[in-house]
């Protein structure tokens, strides 16, 4: 994908579905914890993480939710929009490896305050329900198609 393209309220329907997809490694736990501080010894020791019924490192449930943010802000409605409110559910643990994605689908359009509910479904590469939930946002009034940006190398030490 080199461009990102909005839908803009007028053009939203109930039904309306788009996909998101990204495969978690351990330089995006690093990084997760890192920026969010949370440093949970499940997330980041491998040694902790086995004495856990997970077995091993597992994803920060937020980082799932930051696809679902992710999949807002690129997909649908994509660039302009305002994510207003979130309710989310995790199901099962995300391990290093996974490839989630994340569906969104439009399940209510209110038409005088042009706002939008989309109800928010993540799986991970087997079909498993890792999350669900329900997301409400502004929808932009713009028309847009931006070049996507690139974003910088991150190393970790």
């Amino acid at each position: 994908m080199t461009h990102l393209e909005n839908f803009v309220f007028a053009e939203l329907s109930v039904g309306l579905s788009k996909t998101y997809s990204k495969t978690l490694t351990e330089k995006d736990v690093i990084l997760f914890a890192a920026c969010s501080g949370d440093v949970n010894p499940v997330h980041l020791d491998k040694a902790y993480a086995v004495t856990t019924p997970f077995g091993e490192p597992i994803a920060h449930g937020m980082w799932t939710g930051a696809l679902i943010s992710a999949a807002i802000a690129t997909q649908l409605p994509g660039p302009g929009s305002v994510y207003r409110s979130q309710s989310l559910s995790f199901k099962h643990p995300v391990k290093i490896g996974d490839t989630v994605t994340v569906i969104l689908t439009v399940s209510e359009i209110k038409e005088r305050v042009k706002i939008i509910t989309l109800d928010c479904e993540a799986h991970n590469q087997d079909g498993k329900l890792i999350a669900k939930g329900v997301a409400e946002v502004i929808a932009p009034s713009e028309k847009q198609v931006l070049k996507m940006p690139v974003l910088p190398e991150i190393k970790i030490k």
